[in-house]
């Protein structure tokens, strides 16, 4: 494959919004990755690439496949959507089944090298900074963000801790509850619980005291992957046997009555602001929001969700407060239940939300004023803008 490098490897460094003298801010798109939610990412960073300004910014994507390769992608957003027959992957859009992209190594430089084997190294320019567009463990949970603040290159979103915490289940819900926000009951099998007949018997014990039906989900997961509604105790194993498939930590959440109710939150010059909320109806045969009724079935996301000012006022400020209590930057989704009594739960944070055709956090912002081209470069701007490290 021949990869010619762009006009100018050492441009003229980026002021705070990342113009280069004679030369628009580049861009290194990376998306895919090893979770169980490669294919997400991919339609993700699909959608991404339709909406981005070209007359704006240079784009660089970058796949990592199922196996973590990085591999430089084809432009080709058509070929990167979900479709009831077909999940997308970098290995379809890859340029090179052998080479692989490196990323800068040192704050020194941004430069972006191609490596193929029985071939010397090339350069492809410097980047200015990233959109981490990778859903689930290895990217969205602070390990890439640890990568690039090595670096020293800026990327879009949360830090390493933040990314961390909010990938994590169990802690988000620890930090809400120090913060004073709502929580629903839920206990954790950890991988050590299910080693021995003991720790699975102290393990069931604990889910007991919950109210069925529960939630058996993966720890450290997202898109609804590997989670399982469970109405009979007779089924708890081998609901967490499926969610071990994903993650050896395992959260069983209490069941919750009540609406599921989403806010999108984005940093502003002045700081974060919330979106309109919107609503999830899961209808047909689902019983809960799960990946099929996520990405396949396409469920009902009303927008803005049917409440009361005082209300979409409560949520608004609430999913603020949540984004401060872990430290958010950037961007993040933050879940909802509003149950039947009036009080706010939170479910989760989702620190980088999915930009599919069909993912709410887009719509919520483009119904609140901010369309899908301007959410992207008012994200690409404050990453410009923070410096790396301790910021």
């Amino acid at each position: 494959m021949s990869i010619e490098p762009p006009p100018s490897n050492h441009p003229a460094p980026a002021d705070p919004e990342g113009r280069a003298a004679g030369r628009k801010p580049r861009v290194a798109l990376v998306f895919g990755g090893r979770s169980s939610e490669h294919a997400v990412s991919v339609s993700t960073a699909g959608s991404v690439l339709r909406a981005i300004d070209r007359t704006v910014y240079d784009v660089l994507p970058i796949g990592i496949t199922h196996d973590g390769r990085w591999a430089l992608t084809g432009d080709e957003s058509s070929r990167m959507a979900i479709t009831a027959g077909r999940l997308p992957s970098v290995e379809d859009v890859a340029e090179s089944a052998e080479g692989q992209v490196a990323l800068p190594v040192s704050p020194a430089s941004r430069e972006v090298v191609w490596n193929e084997p029985g071939a010397a190294p090339k350069a492809l320019g410097e980047v200015d900074v990233v959109l981490p567009l990778l859903h689930g463990p290895w990217g969205e949970d602070g390990t890439l963000q640890g990568l690039l603040e090595l670096s020293g290159v800026p990327y879009v979103g949360s830090g390493v801790l933040a990314s961390a915490v909010g990938m994590d289940k169990e802690y988000t819900k620890r930090v809400l509850a120090s913060f004073g926000l709502g929580i629903g009951p839920y206990t954790v099998v950890r991988p050590r619980d299910w080693e021995t007949e003991e720790g699975r018997a102290a393990a069931r014990a604990r889910v007991a005291e919950l109210r069925f039906p529960v939630f058996v989900k993966p720890c450290r997961a997202g898109s609804s992957i590997g989670i399982t509604r469970v109405k009979d105790p007779a089924d708890l194993d081998g609901a967490i046997e499926e969610a071990r498939r994903h993650d050896p930590k395992v959260i069983v959440e209490e069941g919750l009555v009540g609406r599921e109710i989403e806010c999108g939150v984005l940093e502003f010059e002045d700081g974060p602001r919330a979106s309109v909320p919107s609503e999830i109806k899961v209808g047909g045969d689902f019983e809960f929001y799960d990946f099929e009724a996520k990405y396949i079935d396409s469920s009902e996301v009303e927008i803005p969700a049917r409440l009361a000012e005082a209300e979409t006022a409560e949520i608004r400020e609430l999913a603020v407060r949540a984004f401060e209590a872990l430290g958010c930057e950037g961007l993040a989704r933050v879940d909802f239940f509003l149950l039947d009594d009036g009080r706010w739960v939170v479910n989760e944070i989702n620190t980088m939300p999915g930009f599919t055709p069909i993912s709410a956090y887009p719509k919520m912002w483009e119904a609140t004023g901010v369309p899908y081209p301007e959410l992207i470069d008012r994200l690409l701007r404050a990453a410009l803008r923070r410096s790396t490290g301790l910021r």
